[in-house]
């Protein structure tokens, strides 16, 4: 018969999932808010999103831990009762032990504010895993909707390091979640298999075009990946198509579409 041991054991790795984020995730913070209220669109309005989007963040939140972490009762449009489970229970004493530990290191990391025009290291960078190549430090520009979509999608300006503006389309429970606010740090996160670079690219709606100099090309063919060096700090990874002549030295434009930006915050 398996000990509690064990069985904590086999529960760390879907807890790490969960809690892969700052405990501060606003995710977290609606688990919580529903744990104390037992209601979803309690737990929505005093965290200050829709329903459609606490729901969203539970529902993630579950898929991640693969267990239900709520119990939901019947109840009508409102949203009924609702109730955590043990899973549930489990997690925000997860969540609270790291916040703790998360604020002891940060405050033995905590110095002097950056320079003026320098980003401060990005946290969430140090802690994230992901295939996406390309990860850029960037501030919230502006939000606003998403001409030419579906409704619900927000636009999202992002302003890199060097001066450039990178746009990603969001939905907006998306956008309420992250709480994304002008002023924001946050991350900007494309695979480089989405990113094409040529010498010359013509603007398009829906697609963000940056400018930069290429570092490093492949001298296949049929084209390859490219390493751009963009403004500032930053550089960015793509792939060419056949024959584009791109060599080191050289002016180059990449262009990624705005719904293949993905926004990371940190708590």
């Amino acid at each position: 018969m398996p000990t509690r041991a064990t069985a904590v054991r086999r529960r760390a790795p879907a807890l790490a999932e969960v809690l892969g984020q700052a405990s501060t995730d606003k995710r977290i913070d609606i688990l919580r808010r529903l744990g104390e209220c037992g209601s979803i669109s309690e737990a929505a309005r005093q965290a200050g999103v829709s329903y459609k989007a606490a729901w969203q963040a539970l529902e993630t939140l579950s898929n991640l831990a693969g267990t239900p972490l709520v119990a939901k009762a019947v109840g009508g449009s409102g949203g009924g009762g609702a109730q955590l489970t043990p899973a549930g229970d489990e997690v925000l004493r997860a969540a609270a032990q790291l916040e703790a530990a998360r604020s002891a290191v940060l405050a033995t990391l905590a110095g002097p504010a950056p320079a003026p025009g320098r980003q401060q290291p990005g946290l969430a960078a140090m802690a994230l895993r992901t295939s996406m190549r390309n990860q850029f430090p960037c501030t919230v520009q502006s939000l606003g909707p998403a001409r030419g979509t579906s409704a619900g999608t927000v636009r999202v300006a992002l302003a890199l390091p060097g001066g450039q503006t990178l746009h990603a389309r969001i939905t907006r429970e998306s956008a309420q979640l992250l709480q994304l606010a002008p002023g924001l740090a946050a991350l900007a996160l494309c695979k480089a298999t989405a990113v094409q670079v040529a010498p010359r690219l013509a603007a398009a709606g829906g697609r963000n075009l940056l400018q930069g100099t290429v570092l490093r090309a492949s001298r296949a063919a049929a084209g390859g990946e490219v390493a751009l060096q963009l403004p500032g700090p930053l550089s960015l990874v793509g792939f060419s198509r056949a024959p584009t002549g791109l060599r080191a030295g050289q002016f180059a434009m990449a262009a990624v579409d705005e719904a293949g930006v993905v926004i990371a915050v940190t708590g």
